[in-house]
């Protein structure tokens, strides 16, 4: 291993990503599980993208935050999983420390982004439904433009400082990563220097963006439900609660196993439930998200129908 003489330490320029151990013993099976798994996320939200620039119908609010979001688990997907794709055909578990911060990085940009999309959703669904006279002129173009473009800059500018601080951490050993990708927790465990200032900083930043967001996202649901309750008709009723069934779903599944994974106290024997459930929020939720979106959501089965199955079926005959 390469390595580097800093006074009476040495910097260690690789980490070994320990991942899920005993999975490694059966590359080649799981390689194809996570193949199967990124081609159908990028598949499934590129689908979903294309839908809404060019169906007219899904020129709305709520389907321009979800071309986001789409947009955003397409990178999420493609900053983790092709690195373990090449660990599975390889058996090289090794990454670089520039490339475990790059990763890092682009990590949490985007989970922060993700947490401040779902915020501007859950509002944008909070207008629709508890306030519809005003809908319209409440949430135009202009306010979805500001939500979205705050919710990408705010991410970017919080995951650059603090990754820019993890940078000034001197790593001497030991340098395994109990962890399938370079999370903050498991990277700044291996730091041979003063941590302080870098975990406070990021529990500060983490806490500003997460909690808010979160806290407007329950906030705006009590409120939607709490509307929905009051509605008469039992059709007024289903039709309000299909308009952001999907979303709470993917809001629950999402919020619920970050909270489990960097709330709970950390310990060994939390390591691999942890693991576990990084998965869900990392790689299964960028997967399910188009399929949940899609066959819960009228108007873009609709526009599937449209856009894509009959000129296929047109083409085929």
């Amino acid at each position: 291993m390469a390595s580097l003489e800093q006074g009476n330490q040495t910097s260690i320029m690789k980490f070994i990503l320990l991942g899920f151990g005993n999975l490694h013993e059966l590359p080649i099976f799981f390689f194809l599980l996570s193949v199967t798994i990124y081609i159908a996320t990028m598949a499934g939200n590129f689908l979903i993208i294309v839908l809404v620039v060019t169906d007219q119908h899904l020129h709305t609010p709520m389907y321009f935050f979800l071309g986001n979001l789409s947009f955003l688990e397409t990178c999420y997907t493609s900053t983790l999983l092709p690195r373990m794709l090449a660990t599975f055909l390889t058996g090289d578990r090794t990454i670089s420390v520039t490339g475990c911060l790059t990763q890092f990085y682009f990590f949490g940009f985007l989970v922060t982004s993700e947490c401040l999309l779902l915020s501007s959703m859950s509002f944008d669904r909070y207008l629709a439904i508890c306030k519809p006279l005003h809908y319209a002129t409440l949430m135009n173009h202009k306010l979805c433009i500001i939500l979205a473009a705050g919710s990408w800059i705010t991410a970017l500018l919080v995951s650059a400082i603090i990754t820019l601080f993890m940078a000034q951490s001197i790593f001497c050993g030991p340098n395994e990563i109990n962890h399938f990708f370079c999370d903050f927790t498991p990277v700044i465990k291996l730091s041979c220097s003063d941590t302080y200032l870098v975990e406070f900083v990021t529990t500060l930043l983490a806490s500003l963006c997460t909690f808010p967001s979160s806290l407007l996202t329950l906030m705006s649901y009590a409120y939607i439900i709490t509307t929905i309750l009051g509605i008469p008709s039992t059709t007024g009723k289903k039709k309000a609660f299909s308009t952001c069934s999907s979303h709470l779903i993917v809001v629950t599944i999402y919020y619920g196993t970050l909270m489990v994974v960097y709330i709970l106290p950390r310990n060994d024997k939390l390591n691999n439930l942890n693991k576990v459930l990084s998965l869900f929020y990392t790689v299964l939720t960028p997967l399910a998200n188009p399929l949940i979106y899609s066959l819960r959501n009228k108007e873009v089965k609709g526009a599937l129908k449209k856009t894509v199955i009959k000129p296929l079926a047109f083409t085929g005959t």
